[in-house]
Order: C-alpha cells, then structure tokens, then sequence
C-alpha cells in the first residue's frame, strides 16, 4: 500500500509589504489616503483638524492672536477702524473652518458628504457677511475721514479678493441649490472641480490680502503688529489646507 505524503501548503512568491501603498483616486497631495479622509461613522467634527488640519487652527490661533492682542490693546481706538480686522479675521477663520469640514469627505460616504456640504454653505455664508460687514466698515471710515480709498497693495487685493468671494459664492450656490442653471444636476457636478479650483485660489489671495495689512502705514507705525507671527499664522494655516486637497475631486485622478 502506498503511503501518501500530506501536500505543504504553498508560500507566495513575494511577500506584500505591510507599508506598500498605492495611489488612489481619493488621495491627499501629502500622505496616505487615510490620514484626511473621514472614515464610516467618524463624527464631522474631526474633520476640522484631520491630519494636517490641526496646523491650520494652531495657524488661526496665531493669526489672530497676533493681531487681535495690539490691535485691542491700543488706545484710543478708532470707532470705524478696529471692527474692520476684527471681522475680517473672524470671516477667514470660518471660511477656513467650511473648507477643513468638507475636505475629508469621500463620494463613498453620501451621507457625511451631503451633511459636511451643508455645513460648508452655512459657515461660507456667514464668513461672507463678516467680509462684507469689514469691507463696509473700513469704506465708511474712509468717507467720513475723507481718506483715500487705493493707496496700498492691500487695499487693492482686497477689492479683488472679494469680488472673486462673490462670484465664488455664486458659483457655488447655483451648482449645490440650483443645478438646472447649468443644465441638471450631471452638467452641475461637472463643475464643482472648478468650484474647488477658484476656491482654493481665492483663500491664496485672501492669506495675501491678511498679510499685507501688516505692512499698512496705520499698522506699521500705530499698532506694531508683529510680522513674523502673521506671517507665521498664514504658512501653518496653508500647511494645514493645501495637503489635504484630494486630487480626484480636483479631476487630476479617476474619482
């Protein structure tokens, strides 16, 4: 009789590496897909500060610290001059907040991205009231004090960040609210790449506009608001956004 010989069982030819990654539609600019993605059942929350997001808020911290303390702290104050940066600051921190919270979001989670796009309009129309309420002010303080109204690099990305705030907005509002301007829901969500694109190149020049107050005459020899921690605030604040970006709702991979 003969003897059987029980089979090993085979080995792989070639081990998988427990770190190997490969791209995937939904990745960030820098990192693994998991590191800015909001996973099944995380609250939206998270997102603020998911991955590289913490750098944006210890950035906003700063900035605003930085500017807010001498602003304050100086006497007397300007009644039409100080709300200005105030609001302004509040508006780039909510505006950064609407972009943390709907980053992270993936097409495979409908729900968390349908919930975290909601509370994306919300916090932009509230940021733009605060951008509109600073603007107003600031133009009311320059007709009443009979100022000129362009007479610094500031003053002049100013008008052109928010002019492109407001077609942004719009933009925005018609392909999430009303599609059928853009011929249905498909053609619309061909656009929110587009969307994203302007988005992101708005906040470059909002970050440009906030650091250029600092080099302001009034600022400059009045407050004495430190440079370095503006400047400081804007790089973490962008550290913290721009590696999150997913390349696939940008339309440079499949998503």
């Amino acid at each position: 009789m003969a003897s059987t010989t029980p089979s090993l069982p085979q080995l792989p030819e070639e081990i998988p590496r427990p770190n190997h990654h490969e791209p995937t539609e939904s990745e960030p600019l820098l990192g693994r897909p998991g590191d800015a993605l909001q996973r099944p059942n995380s609250p939206m929350y998270r997102n603020l500060y998911l991955g590289t997001g913490i750098l944006s808020q210890a950035g906003l911290l700063l900035l605003l610290l930085s500017i807010s303390i001498p602003l304050l702290s100086h006497r007397p104050l300007p009644p039409l001059l100080v709300p200005h940066p105030l609001l302004q600051l509040l508006g780039l921190a909510l505006l950064i907040q609407a972009i943390l919270i709907l980053q992270p979001t993936t097409k495979s989670n409908p729900t968390a991205k349908s919930r975290a796009a909601k509370s994306h309009g919300i916090l932009q129309l509230f940021s733009f009231l605060l951008f509109l309420s600073g603007t107003a002010i600031i133009e009311t303080n320059k007709h009443v004090n009979k100022l000129a109204h362009f007479h610094s690099v500031h003053a002049y990305l100013g008008v052109i960040t928010l002019s492109l705030l407001v077609v942004q907005y719009l933009f925005g509002f018609t392909i999430y609210v009303t599609p059928n301007v853009w011929g249905g829901e498909d053609k619309a969500r061909q656009l929110w790449k587009w969307h994203r694109y302007v988005g992101y190149g708005v906040l470059v020049l909002l970050l440009a506009t906030t650091g250029s107050a600092v080099w302001t005459e009034y600022i400059e020899t009045q407050i004495g608001v430190s440079k370095i921690g503006v400047v400081l605030g804007l790089v973490l604040i962008a550290a913290g956004v721009f590696p999150r970006v997913q390349l696939g709702k940008l339309g440079l991979r499949e998503y």
